[in-house]
Formats: structure tokens, sequence, C-alpha cells
């Protein structure tokens, strides 16, 4: 089930690049999320250079403060 509010998509699937492992994780709304911790190999991601969270690195879904940005 995807959480969605009327304006953007609260859940991300984030693809470790280490090892691929996927997992969907709820975003936050009031903060970025700039640490994840893959579950499978244990390797600590952080943002890539000009993004804002893993989200927007990492995720299939970017985060809902660039979701809201205009385009």
């Amino acid at each position: 089930m995807t959480t969605k509010t009327s304006d953007f998509n609260l859940e991300s699937t984030i693809t470790c690049p280490e090892c691929g492992f996927k997992n969907t994780e709820t975003m936050p709304t009031d903060s970025c999320r700039v640490v994840y911790d893959c579950q499978s190999c244990q390797t600590i991601l952080r943002p890539k250079a000009g993004d804002c969270c893993v989200f927007c690195s990492y995720g299939d879904v970017p985060c809902p403060p660039i979701q809201q940005s205009p385009t």
C-alpha cells in the first residue's frame, strides 16, 4: 500500500548501490534523511553531491520537498 497525501508520495524504495538490496521506506515530511543503513550489507548511505537526502540519491521517488518544488 502506498502512503500518499494529496500533494506527494511518502514512500520510496531505496536501492543500495553496494549490494542491490531494495527496501521501501516512509519518508519524513518535516526533515531530510541524510543517513541510511542498508539492512542487507550494513553500508551507510549518504546523499550524493548535490542531493538533499538519501531518497533523492538512492530512492525511486524523491523526497517530499523536491516533489513539491516547481519544475
